[in-house]
């Protein structure tokens, strides 16, 4: 629940709450708020400042955290990205469970605070969809790709490489 504010309505002091997030032009002049998370949400910030993000309709079920490829399907979709063979590679990943079909905001850098169960260091895309791990994949046809660094268990700062498909 946002903080709340005394203002000059026509002469009646009126109280209203600050905004956490907004919709766009409607919002001009009003007073922002912080998010749960003490931050000032993205939809605030001006163009070109804040997360690289943009949203995507998924074409299957992903949860908060999962590593994603975006692809054509009648357009761009997310899907969980999936070292097991070629054309999965990570381009990105997504903060929120999201159902299939729905539109998810997927985040093209960053840190993705959503992860759980890493080793600090260097991470490569998983041949479990969706994850990373500290462990290059081996197996012919497998895709070795760095996704990023892990700085702890539950944080990895995603920088997207280029995939190589072993041989």
């Amino acid at each position: 629940m946002a903080d709340k504010y005394l203002y000059n309505n026509a002469g009646a002091i009126t109280e209203k709450a600050a905004i956490q997030s907004s919709a766009g032009a409607g919002d001009a002049g009003k007073i922002p708020a912080l998010d749960t998370n003490g931050r000032i949400d993205n939809s605030m910030m001006p163009v070109g400042i804040g997360a690289d993000t943009a949203s995507i309709t998924t074409s299957e079920a992903l949860a908060a955290g999962d590593l994603v490829n975006v692809w054509n399907s009648t357009g761009a979709k997310a899907r969980k990205a999936d070292a097991s063979a070629a054309g999965k590679e990570a381009h990105g990943f997504v903060l929120a469970a999201v159902s299939s079909g729905a539109a998810a905001t997927v985040y093209f850098e960053g840190t993705n605070n959503q992860v759980t169960g890493l080793t600090p260091g260097v991470q490569f895309l998983s041949t479990t969809p969706g994850q990373a791990t500290a462990t290059a994949p081996s197996g012919a046809g497998q895709v070795v790709q760095r996704v990023g660094f892990a700085t702890a268990a539950a944080a990895l700062n995603f920088q997207s490489q280029n995939p190589i498909v072993l041989a």
